[in-house]
């Protein structure tokens, strides 16, 4: 099975050796996004605006993709303090509808950039 890689400007641009997607069959592996912006390459200021921008990122390139984040089948958040779970939720329900993908959300201890949030996810087209 080939693959194809995706690459849109309306979502950073990679700052390291990876795609921002690649896509293999119906299936498209987005790679993390943080809250940067796209134009600036600058990280956005505060945890709900970082998280709006990550999900903004991420629905950049899943229409760069073919498809859109209600294609989502599998969330993976990572938050540097999980006392901003809610917030998640709250963001999270602006972007998708239910049946909802499934996810995890882990806490971790840095980001890069330091940034407050990232998420990446599995889509399938179809």
């Amino acid at each position: 099975m080939s693959k194809t890689i995706i690459a849109t400007p309306n979502a950073p641009a990679a700052i390291g050796t990876y795609s921002q997607a690649v896509k293999a069959g119906d299936t498209v592996y987005m790679s993390g996004q943080i809250g940067l912006d796209p134009a600036s390459m600058q990280m956005v200021e505060g945890f709900e605006a970082q998280t709006v921008r990550v999900f903004e990122n991420l629905k950049a390139v899943a229409e760069a993709a073919g498809g859109s984040l209600s294609d989502a089948v599998k969330l993976n958040i990572y938050l540097t303090d999980l006392a901003n779970f809610a917030k998640v939720n709250e963001v999270m329900a602006r972007y998708f509808a239910e049946p909802f993908p499934a996810r995890a959300a882990v806490g971790v201890k840095e980001l890069p950039r330091g940034a407050l949030v990232e998420a990446d996810a599995v889509l399938v087209l179809g």
